[in-house]
């Protein structure tokens, strides 16, 4: 998957839960090597698919691996930077910062999540709930009427209920609010803020609009001004157009 055509994939085709991902960061941090955390999240992972001799559930498997492994080890060149800045943040910080740095490498890594992230916060916020018919509709609106997008879109909110990030309610298929986690500090704040933009086609945004992009609906972004964004990341820069809210844009 190249930097042209993520953007256009719809990329995850599995569940992937938080703890996976974090098992996948750790091993990465511990300084393994990609063969070495393949292997070991095979053996570590079959467990949680039922039947191992079964050639669909070792299919399942396999997937799965690859998108751990292209979101924190084989992740394109143009995310390396981001991911090393995610890593050194997530051995700094710790648990604390778990959720929001794997929502935002995730997100940049496969733009797809922020897709079904925009249409859940948008509806959240419209109307204080959602149905998965809700978002599937949405998302062939942009992606093509494909039952492909609907499973895939399945898949994605499954992960965010998987996150705690939404939970069901009395209705079936039918989904509320869950934990939203205050992100107070700066170098966790400016650097989902970058992930934020790597997740945009553009890779550019008016600042007003960051904060309150309803793909960031389980976070609370402490907000930062101009010069703390582009002083705490070189790789953002802040863009003036006469009077108007500065745009916010990642450097070639």
């Amino acid at each position: 998957m190249n930097k042209q055509n993520r953007f256009e994939q719809v990329g995850i085709d599995r569940l992937i839960r938080l703890t996976w991902l974090e098992k996948t960061a750790r091993m990465a941090l511990a300084g393994m090597d990609a063969k070495g955390i393949e292997q070991q999240l095979a053996e570590s992972l079959a467990g949680e698919f039922p039947t191992a001799q079964n050639p669909s559930t070792r299919g399942s498997l396999s997937k799965t691996i690859t998108i751990l492994m292209r979101t924190w080890v084989r992740v394109p060149p143009d995310l390396r930077s981001l991911r090393d800045a995610g890593l050194d943040i997530l051995k700094a910080k710790g648990r604390g910062a778990s959720r929001p740095v794997h929502w935002g490498m995730l997100g940049a890594v496969y733009p797809f999540w922020t897709s079904v992230a925009t249409q859940t916060g948008r509806l959240l916020r419209l109307q204080g709930n959602l149905g998965a018919a809700e978002v599937q509709r949405r998302l062939k609106e942009q992606y093509g009427e494909r039952e492909l997008v609907a499973r895939r879109v399945r898949y994605v909110l499954r992960a965010f209920h998987d996150w705690d990030v939404l939970r069901e309610t009395g209705r079936k298929g039918v989904y509320e609010q869950g934990t939203i986690d205050s992100v107070d500090d700066d170098s966790v704040g400016v650097w989902m803020v970058q992930a934020y933009l790597n997740s945009r086609r553009d890779r550019s945004a008016p600042l007003s609009e960051v904060y309150d992009d309803p793909s960031l609906f389980p976070f609370k972004l402490k907000r930062c001004v101009p010069e703390i964004l582009s002083h705490r990341s070189p790789q953002i820069e802040i863009v003036h157009y006469g009077f108007d809210q500065p745009f916010i844009k990642l450097k070639n």
